[in-house]
């Protein structure tokens, strides 16, 4: 559509009053401190956001405990990190203020999370002390490796690839770490101390992190592990169901809570979530859909919605035009991929149009980005719209789509790839 105007809409999404329908998506960045603190280049970052003019800033991946970084640089959250997040979000809101006038206050998110299989704990061991009572017992090799819900052949680090290699499943470490039972008992409790800390530093909201292959997410598809989180679909989804009602119960029910979801794995079943069993490359969104109405019972508003991980195909979710090095060359005519985003996010919008839907996908396709995505929320496909990629390369998008009606051509994002 040519009038993008619906894009200054508020929005309201469970007591959360948004000041416009535009999103800066959370991107984890590597440019902390060892402690977790945000540093000179984060804060930048977010100084740029703020100043963007988006009516949500959903912060960057942000682990709950040490040994849960995706990089050594990777933002932590705990009692001595706690005041430095609670300046940067006190920057945000200053600058925002300036950017647009003391009527616009952000909606400022704190993802929560934990890289389970993207973790990196060997490169983290001497760096820092561990302050959670969680302190996963070393295996008999020595810790260091990832730490993993499940041994699956299709997701794992080593590279990506367009085609499932079931033999990748023997070639994973012996170090790598297999959580129990226990263990994820045991880490419901440092998800609830991180979401403390972050509504004390002044987040308006928490993101339980379910996405992109991280241990959530893999969670949800461990049809084939044993015990109280694997197999059936209550004891898949008891790891995020019981890290909200926690939350609610001990934090008290006023307390924001939202999540960036994947709802579609696009790797083979048993171990994909979201896919349907006999090929995997369609969709089946049913317990998506029943894991989004649990979550919904619980008093949450805003969901996120996000497909794939970027570390294995990220094609799927993150179309491109040109691979990063030593990366395969895009499958489908990247346009393919956004409109498969965008249909799936207003499937769920429609379905629950009670709920906050943040639709994903939209960089790729550069100056049109506001036409489609006025369109997709005039439609009913989503309620809000977020850039990724497009907020690295052009951190004022919305800021022009609000006061211009359009972005510049010569400062969009050309989906290179190369941010990832």
């Amino acid at each position: 559509v040519e009038d993008v105007s619906v894009l200054g809409e508020a929005v309201e999404a469970g007591g959360l009053s948004i000041p416009n329908s535009l999103a800066v998506h959370p991107m984890e960045g590597c440019d902390g401190d060892a402690l977790g603190r945000p540093e000179r280049l984060t804060l930048r970052r977010y100084e740029r956001f703020a100043a963007g003019g988006a009516g949500l800033l959903w912060a960057e991946a942000i682990a709950i405990v040490p040994e849960a970084r995706a990089n050594p640089r990777q933002l932590w959250l705990h009692q001595g990190s706690r005041e430095a997040f609670a300046a940067m979000v006190r920057m945000i809101r200053d600058k925002a203020a300036e950017s647009m006038g003391p009527q616009h206050r952000p909606v400022i998110v704190a993802q929560l999370t934990h890289s389970g299989r993207y973790s990196k704990p060997g490169r983290l061991a001497n760096l820092v002390s561990r302050p959670s009572s969680f302190v996963p017992r070393p295996s008999s090799v020595g810790y260091g490796g990832p730490i993993i819900p499940q041994r699956d052949p299709y997701r794992d680090p080593l590279a990506p690839q367009v085609t499932p290699d079931p033999d990748r499943a023997s070639r994973i470490p012996p170090d790598w770490r297999l959580l129990t039972d226990d263990d994820l008992d045991a880490l419901q409790g440092a998800y609830i101390e991180a979401a403390r800390l972050a509504f004390e530093a002044g987040f308006d909201a928490v993101d339980i992190k379910s996405c992109h292959g991280y241990l959530i997410n893999e969670l949800l598809a461990c049809h084939t592990r044993p015990g109280r989180y694997g197999g059936s679909f209550e004891n898949r989804t008891r790891f995020l169901l019981g890290v909200i009602d926690r939350i609610r119960e001990e934090l008290g029910p006023d307390k924001a809570i939202v999540s960036r979801l994947g709802v579609y794995d696009a790797i083979p079943y048993p171990y994909g979530w979201g896919v349907d069993k006999d090929d995997y490359r369609k969709p089946d969104l049913t317990e998506p859909k029943r894991l989004i109405a649990a979550m919904v019972e619980r008093g949450v508003r805003m969901i996120n919605i996000t497909i794939a991980n970027p570390y294995y195909n990220p094609h799927i979710g993150r179309p491109f035009n040109e691979p990063i090095a030593g990366g395969y060359q895009e499958p489908e005519h990247p346009i393919v991929g956004v409109a498969r985003m965008i249909r799936l996010a207003g499937e769920i919008q429609r379905e629950f149009p009670r709920v906050a839907i943040v639709g994903t996908g939209y960089s790729w396709l550069r100056a049109l980005m506001p036409n489609v995505a006025a369109a997709s929320k005039a439609n009913g496909l989503a309620t809000l719209i977020g850039g990724g990629r497009m907020a690295f390369a052009y951190p004022d998008f919305a800021k022009d789509i609000l006061m211009k009606g359009a972005m510049s051509p010569q400062k969009v994002c050309v989906a290179c790839s190369a941010c990832t």
